[in-house]
């Protein structure tokens, strides 16, 4: 009975560990893909070269770490095969695909105002190309 009980706990320290590890737009790193346009527009008209090259370089490393989880899903949901198409499994990864795509969608209009505003001041937009 202690084993089973000392069991349940370790699972649900598991579980709780895993759903508190570090999240997509968390830490230093953190991109906000939902602020609006135009105030992005008035904080990078604002911004140096440098601080608009740190702020975009974030974005394309956000961009493509989620274009490489719409792949993985995309690859998963090809391997399903044709006559489970529409079962549950599929519903779930065609939507966390086109829940991926809106954030990818997000992100680029971001990425493109920085991309911009580099362009514009004449910094150095090699590193940044996608």
């Amino acid at each position: 009975m202690k084993k089973l009980m000392l069991l349940t706990m370790l699972l649900i320290f598991a579980s709780c560990l895993q759903s508190c590890g570090k999240k997509s737009g968390s830490g230093p790193g953190k991109v906000d893909e939902t602020k609006p346009i135009a105030e992005i527009k008035t904080e990078a008209a604002t911004m140096d070269v440098e601080q608009l090259r740190a702020i975009a370089k974030k974005y394309k490393d956000a961009l493509v770490a989620r274009q490489a989880e719409v792949k993985k899903l995309t690859d998963s949901l090809a391997a399903i095969p044709l006559t489970e198409k529409l079962g549950e499994e599929a519903k779930g990864l065609t939507a966390d695909i086109d829940s991926l795509m809106k954030s990818v969608q997000a992100l680029s209009e971001r990425f493109q105002v920085y991309y911009d505003q580099i362009k514009a001041k004449g910094g150095d937009l090699k590193d940044l190309a996608m």
